[in-house]
């Protein structure tokens, strides 16, 4: 038997203008204007205010909302907030921007270049070779990855042959086409099989009476295992050489490309984009001054011609077409009106946020040494402003700022924290400062190993295990000792 029955229940949504707003706080610059033109493309209502005057374009956010000079109208519903006699309406313009008057040019650069593909295809189309080796050369070459490599088994290529193109062949055939053919093109080292392969058809076209490129050849060939894990003495004991012999030997080896494709465009058009700040930091007396990049405010206001469209067909209420008019043009200024306050709302955030993470961060920004970071992370921010963790995230993403030491990436101002041996909490950049100083500064002949890493920062305040070490050096990029050896 069905039974009906009331239950209370509590839970928190999101309005659908709120989502948006999340939406615009992570936007960056570039696609923030992307945005804006897209909304001022579908809503006829909003336009950007025309600057007639200086103080119209420093006008403060109240001046914004002034309602003098409203004229009511009776109708279904109310139209008051949308009708005024005056300019400012609705818009935004805040002071809180950079005043430079340098433009950042964010226009792409459009750049057309040949393939790979296309580039060998061409010369295999000049090669004397018969018609169904060619069509197996092709395929050879349209597996080829960017880097030139052939990174798929002998074996599958013939199996794909026979079923996609109706090419029945071998292993042998296929081979000896690559080797024969493929491998012969431009540029050297195109269609190996792996990187010692690349690098062997690479030194092959050099001077083969050359000593040093003879020498390069045999160890590539003979003692490449030993190269790559950098066991020189091995290797000089192995063809009973001196030093500076090996020397010239990798010399030659370091002019050689591991990625031969790497200097051709992966698509026929590319596209290059320069990174726009979205904050821009000034220093001045001493005082570090957060500015919003005037991108990131613009001056926005109701249409003037849609507020007197609504106006007339508000007065007809007899006719159900002006009505219907009304109430699309009504929907328009609701929306034009909303985006205005998120635009505001935007602003707002982001200023708060620059401001909170420069105060927290002066010394760094009047200083520029990451020696002055202090640590910080999202939570630290959002108790100085008072917004939520998640929205201060979205600030910070993909943000960059203009400062007088250079662009920086904002998420690299945040970072954990240690404590040394005076007690002080000291952020893990200033330790991975310290690290990559002492790496630079060692006897490259031998490198310091974890170990003896571990004893020198030890030295100098930080107490930081071997594991942490490890951890540091490979978000640095840093390899081992083992391979940081040179002669």
């Amino acid at each position: 038997m069905l039974k009906q029955h009331l239950q209370l229940k509590l839970g928190q949504k999101l309005a659908p203008q709120q989502i948006q707003l999340m939406k615009l706080i992570q936007l960056h610059t570039l696609e923030f204007e992307e945005e804006l033109e897209r909304e001022l493309e579908e809503n006829p209502a909003l336009e950007i205010a025309k600057e007639d005057s200086k103080e119209d374009e420093y006008a403060t956010l109240e001046d914004s909302y002034e309602t003098e000079g409203t004229e009511s109208i009776e109708t279904d519903f109310d139209v008051d907030q949308y009708l005024y006699d005056d300019e400012p309406s609705y818009k935004t313009a805040s002071s809180n921007y950079s005043s430079d008057d340098e433009e950042f040019d964010n226009e792409s650069l459009l750049t057309e270049g040949q393939s790979l593909y296309d580039y060998l295809l061409e010369q295999i189309h000049l090669v004397n070779i018969s018609e169904e080796d060619e069509k197996i050369a092709e395929y050879i070459i349209g597996n080829l990855d960017t880097d030139g490599y052939l990174r798929r088994e002998i074996k599958s290529l013939v199996d794909d042959l026979a079923f996609s193109q109706g090419i029945y062949t071998t292993k042998e055939n296929v081979e000896d086409i690559l080797e024969n053919y493929v491998q012969k093109l431009d540029p050297p080292g195109v269609g190996a099989r792996g990187l010692q392969e690349c690098l062997l058809l690479q030194i092959e076209k050099k001077v083969s009476s050359d000593k040093a490129v003879s020498l390069a050849a045999n160890i590539l060939r003979h003692q490449f295992d030993a190269l790559t894990n950098k066991h020189y003495n091995k290797i000089i004991q192995k063809y009973d050489i001196e030093e500076e012999d090996l020397r010239d030997a990798l010399d030659e080896i370091s002019k050689l490309s591991p990625k031969v494709g790497g200097n051709f465009d992966t698509q026929t058009i590319t596209i290059n984009q320069e990174i726009i700040p979205d904050f821009v930091i000034q220093v001045k007396d001493g005082q570090v001054i957060p500015m919003l990049n005037s991108k990131n405010a613009p001056t926005l206001r109701v249409s003037e011609e849609y507020k007197d469209i609504l106006s007339t067909y508000s007065h007809d209420k007899n006719s159900s077409e002006h009505k219907q008019a009304a109430l699309f043009i009504k929907q328009k200024l609701d929306a034009a009106k909303w985006y205005i306050d998120a635009i505001n709302q935007r602003q707002n955030t982001l200023l708060q946020t620059i401001t909170a993470i420069v105060k927290f961060q002066k010394d760094y920004f009047l200083t520029g040494d990451e020696k002055s970071l202090r640590p910080m992370i999202l939570k630290d921010v959002a108790d100085i402003t008072g917004f939520d963790i998640s929205t201060i995230s979205r600030v910070v993403k993909s943000k960059y700022a203009d400062t007088p030491n250079g662009i920086i990436y904002l998420k690299d101002l945040f970072s954990d924290s240690l404590t040394n041996d005076d007690g002080e909490e000291v952020s893990t950049k200033e330790i991975k400062t310290h690290l990559q100083e002492v790496i630079s500064k060692e006897n490259k002949r031998k490198p310091l190993t974890d170990d003896a890493l571990v004893v020198i920062l030890k030295e100098q305040g930080y107490n930081i295990a071997r594991r942490t070490i490890a951890k540091y050096r490979e978000q640095l990029n840093i390899p081992v000792a083992r391979l940081r050896k040179e002669l």
